[in-house]
């Protein structure tokens, strides 16, 4: 379903496997070399990028968006989940964020010739404004230390540091498995009725 088309980007929402057959190339491709790039510089086979796409899809509960520009080139995606169907993250969580009620935004990415357009913030404020608050009071996600820019746009539409750190282990470009540190963010939904 078409949520929004902005300079030529359509923002669509992609509820199951099926819908997202024309695009599952594009989004393959753009996972690859997005993660590729700094901060993350991680290697991605396509049937590992394709996995994560097809886990997220059958999350009850999730939300998935692509930026797609011309008929299917995904040049940005962004996906988020029920935080309890992410035991690797949830488990962090408990004591500092209502865990039953937090909503995980756990995927963003942008092609690089696309960045600095909006294409990342509008993904982050579509899935906001698709998260149901009757069920979701907080709103998490997880950025690398080393991505400042990321950070900013995040700060700017309301997210707060939590003090909270994960060292997550990748496999390198260059082959090599090893950690990088993420930061969790946080904020508080606002309900409907306000």
């Amino acid at each position: 379903m078409e949520l929004e088309s902005i300079d030529g980007i359509r923002y669509l929402k992609v509820d199951s496997p099926q819908e997202v057959i024309p695009y599952r190339a594009g989004f393959v491709g753009a996972y690859q070399m997005i993660f590729r790039e700094p901060p993350y510089s991680e290697r991605f086979f396509p049937a590992e990028a394709e996995a994560v796409l097809q886990r997220v899809l059958q999350t009850p509960g999730h939300i998935t968006l692509l930026a797609v520009s011309g008929n299917r080139r995904v040049v940005g995606f962004g996906a988020g989940v029920p935080l309890t169907s992410r035991s690797d993250v949830h488990r962090d969580m408990h004591g500092l964020l209502p865990v039953q009620h937090t909503f995980y935004l756990a995927e963003l990415g942008v092609l690089p010739e696309y960045r600095g357009r909006g294409v990342g913030s509008t993904l982050v404020r579509k899935r906001l404004e698709l998260i149901d608050r009757q069920v979701y009071t907080h709103v998490l996600l997880r950025a690398s230390v080393r991505h400042q820019n990321i950070w900013e746009m995040y700060k700017s539409m309301g997210f707060e540091d939590i003090g909270v750190y994960q060292e997550v282990a990748a496999r390198r470009v260059d082959g090599q498995v090893r950690t990088d540190r993420r930061l969790f963010l946080s904020r508080v939904l606002e309900r409907e009725d306000e």
